[in-house]
């Protein structure tokens, strides 16, 4: 009795027809495996690469593969982008030969969800487990070996994706940009937030330094400066002597040197660059010790004039208006005490500026900053900002809510403050008592 074998083209079980095997299907056979081996290497080759510690880049030495190490790892992105794009071409590649063989040798008309088996699940569980675990545990293990194989080839892939890589790269470059920014300022917030939730705790000194720092960038030039009109500042055509009695009674360690007007700042006079010639007689030449200005317009932030100042390693700037007059001056100390508090040295007086006549009165000095003000009278920072216009003072506000110059003993209330007037001169506000309605 004869036994037939079972012939090409006979069906297999769950109504899968087995098609004869031919030399294209073959031939793609093939292929697939070719693809998969170079799926593995360059998958291998991501780990390898980013995974190279220092001490095994140190053993690169000056051979032609290991020069071609060190030149990939030169450019990190073009590295990563070549293997992702390289990657994906071929993986791409073995799902459609993967689907032209597995179509060429079995007829699923009767079955569609074993096609969906073979030609989805299969083929992905090869490419994940012969392209990608497979070769990423080798390489992990031996990461130098790993990137010294790929070094060449990675090299020719680069040359040969490098439209695609472009595109690649400058739309990852732009998207990282855009997070970066976001995640800035929402950590910005965050820290905001972190410090409203401490309200009460007994950190008083480290939370006035963290609310220094998140308030640091959002301040410009013209809130810290100090006014034109407190500054002490020497003539270019005085005399030796009298530069010494201003140094004298000043007790500064810098001060611009104007011509006719402090519009006209001619430089800065450092006094260390006097002591040497102290004994000189009233004709010594100080102009020639004067130093170049470094001049700062009032809108710039304060955290960019701290970078200015350590790139042009200065201490003091003049600062100018729109109009390119001088507003005043901005020193090192008045950016730094804007995070740590006020610095004191041995020619501060201590709160000068006001002094406490009650347990919600007060008598302030007009150039008192608006900042000074609201921390002296612990009030938040922002109150005045809808009616304080362009000033930065508490006398500047004055002007700002009465629209012309008060009198004497004149009252104006704002919010919860009184503000009346207890001394002035022909051009300035000099004395404003201020007592603090509570609600």
């Amino acid at each position: 009795m004869e036994t037939d074998s079972i012939a090409s083209g006979d069906p297999l079980s769950w109504g899968t027809i087995l098609q004869p095997m031919s030399g294209t299907l073959l031939a793609g056979l093939l292929v697939i495996l070719v693809l998969l081996i170079f799926s593995a290497l360059i998958s291998g080759s991501e780990v390898a690469y980013f995974s190279l510690s220092p001490a095994e880049k140190q053993k690169l030495g000056k051979g032609k593969r290991d020069s071609k190490v060190i030149q990939n790892l030169q450019d990190p992105e073009k590295l990563l982008a070549t293997i992702l794009v390289s990657n994906n071409f071929v993986n791409v590649g073995i799902v459609i030969l993967g689907a032209f063989v597995t179509s060429g040798l079995f007829e699923f008309s009767s079955s569609p969800v074993l096609e969906f088996l073979v030609q989805v699940v299969v083929i992905t569980f090869l490419l994940v487990f012969l392209g990608e675990i497979l070769p990423k545990v080798y390489a992990s293990h031996n990461p130098l070996g790993f990137a010294r194989l790929m070094a060449f080839p990675l090299a020719y892939l680069g040359v040969l994706f490098t439209p695609v890589n472009a595109v690649l790269i400058k739309s990852t470059a732009l998207v990282n940009r855009r997070l970066k920014a976001q995640q800035d300022e929402i950590s910005m917030d965050d820290i905001s937030q972190a410090l409203e939730l401490t309200a009460g705790n007994e950190l008083s000194e480290e939370k006035e330094i963290l609310e220094g720092i998140v308030k640091f960038g959002n301040k410009s030039v013209a809130e810290i400066m100090r006014s034109r009109v407190d500054v002490v500042a020497v003539d270019i055509r005085w005399g030796f002597d009298q530069i010494l009695e201003v140094i004298d009674q000043a007790g500064y360690s810098r001060m611009p040197v104007y011509s006719e007007s402090f519009d006209n700042v001619k430089g800065v006079l450092f006094i260390k660059d006097l002591l040497p010639y102290t004994e000189k007689g009233v004709n010594f030449n100080w102009q020639s010790l004067v130093r170049p200005p470094f001049y700062v317009p009032e809108s710039r932030k304060i955290s960019a004039l701290l970078e200015d100042f350590q790139k042009n390693k200065v201490h003091m700037a003049i600062v100018v208006d729109e109009y390119g007059g001088s507003s005043g001056i901005v020193t090192l100390e008045d950016v730094l005490e804007e995070i740590v508090g006020d610095i004191a040295d041995e020619f501060d007086e201590d709160e000068h500026f006001y002094s406490r006549l009650g347990e919600n009165k007060f008598i302030f000095d007009g150039k008192t900053s608006l900042l000074d003000f609201c921390r002296v009278t612990d009030t938040e920072d922002g109150i005045f900002d809808e009616v304080r216009g362009e000033s930065d003072t508490l006398a500047g506000l004055i002007l700002e809510l009465k629209g012309e110059f008060p009198a004497v003993n004149e009252k104006i209330s704002c919010k919860n403050f009184i503000f009346s007037i207890d001394a002035i001169t022909k051009r300035r506000i000099k004395q404003i008592r201020v007592e603090i309605l509570k609600d």
